[in-house]
């Protein structure tokens, strides 16, 4: 700080003309500092006034607002005259203008405003400031805690209260905050009220994506709250079924799981053409595939539509499709193995429900065709992963698999492992894609790409024979949700079951 000492030299208040009244008036400070000004900065007034700090810092520390301007004020009397600096107290800087001067007037509403260039201390290259600017819903409460969360341990890991978000002083609708990240960082979040159970949704009370953002230098991240999903407003969506639909329950109970419902389509003519069986198709996450209303995203595969124009068309084989609706046992229920991080490794009572409980229901109250060869099992994600774990494991059940989007990456690419372990090569008809752009980032999308094309060498060097009884797809640009999977639902059906010659 000795810059600021000499910049003040001289200008003590015994060296100034005194005030000719003993009135005083509050002035208020607004500064906008440069971007890349560090998250944690404290910005001061320091100058010839105790209220100032007689020269010293910490003097007049102003508060970042939601704007990122940094405002304060303070009472001084009329006609004295300030001299005073703009500067960073922690980290220690200050901005090339040696000093600024003010008389105060006689007046009730002074602001002094100034821009802020440069500081005097280079910029961290390590850390960038981005700052987040959320609006919210008039319906949000009062007192309500505004939350970020989202990929980044800055952010919460995803633990639904990663960054709580500061109001703006002047009151309103308006919160913020200043997060620093290393430059590259993908960033993903949602905001919330510092629980899932809280989380933004559209303004017609749907689900909205992650909102994105990828760290390239200093900026502003503006989000605008539809609505909340515990307040609404809530306009439901349309059924949006096509075909012949049933629904079920399943209970898991015997298997240690919970019981969840079952969503069946059949073909057209199912029930003209009572001597006919057909394969079956059971597919995860079951709530999602054909009905946007219950789909847990407000966007459905449309394997309902799919299939149907496709059978019509005669490009597919007709079939049976069955969507088994998850839990909130989904992560466990969906993996084969146990992490430190995310637990897991139920995948095996969740192949037990399918063969035990969900097939023999099926097969039961419809004319199928029970043997493993029409049957298959098809998902997304870690739907897409516990597929291809069940090909391997349940060959006598399941050998038809849709492995869309597969979660290669869980438990140290624990399921390529299994692969190259195979013995005798099951007889498997395999569908396996990826998108190029699942995570929104160059350098994460591409990783999910390296895994899947692992997975498809693994199969590969096992015997699986490219186009011949495993396809394989790289979606150009496709990301990692509903809309992209209904895109490719076509080629998945096709592939799996094409039209009986």
């Amino acid at each position: 700080m000795a810059l600021l000492g000499a910049s003040l030299l001289g200008c003590e208040s015994e060296d100034l003309p005194p005030p000719t009244t003993n009135e005083s008036v509050p002035v208020k400070f607004d500064v906008t500092v440069p971007a890349d000004t560090p998250c944690g900065a404290i910005v001061a007034i320091v100058g010839n006034d105790p209220a100032l700090g007689n020269g010293k810092p910490p003097g007049l520390a102003l508060t970042r607002d939601v704007d990122g301007h940094f405002r304060g004020s303070a009472m001084f009397p009329v006609r004295k005259v300030l001299n005073y600096n703009i500067v960073l107290t922690n980290p220690s800087a200050q901005e090339p203008i040696a000093f600024h001067n003010y008389t105060v007037e006689a007046r009730k509403d002074i602001e002094r405003r100034w821009t802020v260039s440069r500081w005097s201390l280079a910029a961290d290259p390590s850390q960038t400031p981005i700052s987040f600017v959320v609006d919210v819903p008039a319906n949000t409460p009062a007192n309500a805690e505004i939350w970020l969360s989202g990929n980044q341990p800055e952010l919460g890991n995803w633990n639904g209260a990663g960054v709580k978000l500061a109001k703006s002083l002047s009151g309103g609708s308006r919160y913020g905050t200043c997060v620093a990240f290393a430059t590259d960082t993908h960033l993903e979040f949602k905001v919330t009220r510092g629980s899932w159970d809280f989380v933004e949704k559209d303004p017609r009370g749907r689900e909205v994506d992650n909102h994105l953002h990828t760290v390239a230098a200093p900026a502003k991240v503006e989000v605008q709250v539809g609505s909340w999903r515990d307040l609404g407003p809530v306009e439901p969506e349309p059924d949006t079924l096509t075909g012949n639909i049933k629904y079920h329950d399943a209970d898991g109970s015997s298997v240690g799981l919970k019981s969840r419902k079952l969503i069946v389509w059949l073909p057209p003519n199912y029930d003209a053409q009572t001597s006919t069986s057909y394969p079956v198709l059971y597919m995860h996450d079951g709530q999602n595939l054909m009905n946007a209303k219950t789909a847990a995203f407000g966007v459905e595969w449309g394997v309902d539509e799919t299939a149907q124009q496709l059978t019509e068309a005669g490009q597919m084989e007709p079939i049976i499709i069955v969507g088994v609706y998850n839990t909130d046992d989904r992560i466990p229920e969906y993996t084969q193995v146990s992490t430190p991080q995310y637990g897991g490794g139920k995948a095996d009572d969740y192949g037990r429900l399918l063969v035990e409980v969900v097939k023999p229901l099926i097969d039961m109250t419809y004319r199928t065709k029970p043997d493993a060869r029409y049957t298959g099992v098809a998902g997304s994600s870690l739907g897409g992963l516990v597929s291809m774990y069940f090909g391997i494991t349940r060959s006598s059940t399941f050998t038809r698999l849709g492995v869309v989007s597969p979660s290669v990456w869980w438990a140290e690419r624990d399921i390529v492992t299994r692969v190259n372990n195979l013995g005798e090569k099951p007889p498997l008809r395999i569908w396996l894609d990826i998108g190029t752009n699942e995570d929104g980032s160059v350098a994460e999308s591409q990783q999910t790409v390296e895994d899947t094309r692992m997975l498809r060498d693994a199969l590969a060097a096992k015997g699986w024979v490219l186009n011949t009884d495993l396809k394989y797809l790289e979606a150009e640009g496709a990301r990692h949700n509903e809309a992209a999977w209904a895109a490719r639902s076509d080629q998945i059906l096709k592939f799996l079951y094409p039209p009986v010659p």
